[in-house]
């Protein structure tokens, strides 16, 4: 009889894939920014709008490990070890974390819609209240769902192309103005920039996750965006995307006399462009997938306090 294989607490952080948390801080240090630009800024929503951001990206994380174990995606892995393709861990326990992760991002994104708009419940009552507050619950829901066809479900958009599109839209501008609307009461054009910039971002880091697993994506059938390009315009796309956050800096730089200094942040961008261009094999992307996420909260942390300087 076979023993089970214990599995411990870093086995469970792995299979969170903490490489791509910093994500989820930086479109919270845009849209915070905004706020403290306007006197607006809330501690304590702030911190909630940041646990929303980390347990969606926790719960598309754990639903990607066990869709993906499932079909058996990940069978021949390149990148860190996953829970289910490896068979440490009963597909449904990773399948409860996710669901446990969509639980607490829901539960914690309401208390931030509850707080956030306490005012207008107090002054307007219920029915104001909730005419402010629907199209966010709203939202929050499409969001949780469009976390879990990522790559679940019978036709998940991440097999067909579309996953840095959704990525972009949901890590980029929608959480940055939410984070905002939620201290502010109002949608910033400044935020929409900055969180345009973030969205670049987080559709950069995973554009070169799918480019390290292009061929393996390729025989298990998964069509990513990566694999409908090539490695060769996977590679000028990921050129594109990261170049694209600095021009948000430089059309916020017409009103923000000190943003021009995000400038800075462009020197590790060109690291990792360097990285990614000379790499040879699949394992040579790994460092440079998480420098990527580090240059994108370096970026958030420099426009933001520039922002709200």
């Amino acid at each position: 009889m076979t023993k089970p294989v214990r599995v411990s607490w870093r086995d469970w952080v792995t299979g969170a894939r903490v490489r791509t948390l910093p994500l989820a801080f930086v479109p919270i240090i845009l849209g915070s920014s905004s706020a403290v630009w306007r006197g607006d800024f809330d501690a304590v929503l702030a911190a909630l709008a940041l646990i929303v951001a980390l347990a969606l990206q926790i719960g598309v994380n754990f639903a990607n490990d066990y869709s993906d174990g499932i079909r058996g995606t990940d069978d021949y892995r390149v990148g860190p070890t996953r829970l289910v393709a490896s068979g440490m861990v009963k597909p449904a326990q990773v399948l409860r974390a996710a669901l446990v992760s969509f639980g607490v991002a829901l539960i914690s994104g309401l208390a931030l819609l509850v707080l956030a708009r306490w005012e207008v419940l107090s002054d307007d009552g219920f029915t104001g209240w909730l005419g402010e507050v629907w199209v966010a619950l709203a939202l929050g829901a499409v969001t949780v769902i469009a976390a879990w066809f990522y790559t679940g479900g019978s036709q998940p958009y991440g097999y067909s192309g579309w996953g840095e599109v959704v990525v972009f839209l949901f890590f980029g501008p929608v959480a940055t103005v939410g984070t905002a609307w939620a201290m502010i009461g109002s949608l910033p054009a400044d935020a929409m920039i900055s969180g345009a910039g973030a969205g670049f971002f987080a559709s950069a880091v995973l554009l070169i996750n799918n480019i390290r697993d292009i061929d393996q994506d390729r025989s298990a059938g998964k069509v990513t965006l990566s694999v409908k390009l090539g490695l060769r315009r996977s590679r000028i796309l990921f050129v594109i995307l990261v170049g694209l956050p600095y021009a948000m800096v430089g059309i916020l730089s017409l009103g923000f006399v000190w943003v021009p200094v995000t400038y800075l942040t462009a020197l590790a961008t060109l690291w990792v462009l360097i990285q990614v261009f000379l790499a040879r094999k699949p394992q040579d992307l790994i460092t440079a997938l998480s420098a990527l996420g580090l240059n994108a909260v370096a970026y958030a942390l420099f426009l933001g306090v520039s922002l709200a300087w």
